[in-house]
């Protein structure tokens, strides 16, 4: 049963060096065009280690099992916690394919004055780009109030924006 304990801890270590050093293993597979992508990696050694330490453990203490069961046991429950970490891992890896914010989404949103608009000059209002509040300078074709909602009518520049009030 120590060796079992040993072998999960030291799952447990791989882990926390996957941390630091991510990705280390992963060329191993690169010569092979992928056929191995991630299935070496840390992680993935990781969780085959620690599960088939601690089944094993747990098959020996808890079940009375022999050494050959619970190292058995520990192998399917390696694989089945090495495939999971693979796969939860290439799910992540592909979350990625949204494109980049760019000024000319901001065309027809709303914001609000932050500093007042005077006729033929410029203002700031706070606007949000990919969620993220963004405040810009703003010009208008007549006065608009601090703290008055407006619409971005066009974006001048990466920093300018021409807005009109907001009727209700």
């Amino acid at each position: 049963m120590e060796w079992f304990l040993g072998f999960g801890i030291a799952g447990l270590i791989v882990l926390a060096l996957s941390l630091v050093f991510d990705g280390v293993l992963e060329s191993v597979g690169g010569g092979l065009d992928g056929f191995l992508d991630g299935f070496l990696s840390l992680p993935v050694i990781a969780g085959f280690v620690s599960a088939l330490g601690f089944t094993g453990a747990l098959a020996t203490g808890a079940a009375g099992a022999g050494t050959v069961v619970a190292t058995l046991t520990g192998i399917a429950a390696g694989a089945l916690a090495g495939w999971a970490t693979w796969r939860f891992s290439r799910a992540l890896l592909r979350d990625g394919d949204a494109p980049a914010p760019r000024g000319e989404d901001l065309t027809g949103t709303s914001g609000a004055v932050v500093t007042a608009i005077p006729a033929g000059g410029y203002g700031e209002v706070l606007l949000y780009l990919a969620g993220q509040p963004v405040k810009y300078a703003a010009k208008a074709a007549a006065p608009v109030e601090r703290g008055a909602e407006v619409w971005v009518e066009s974006v001048l520049s990466a920093t300018s924006v021409a807005v009109r009030p907001v009727e209700r």
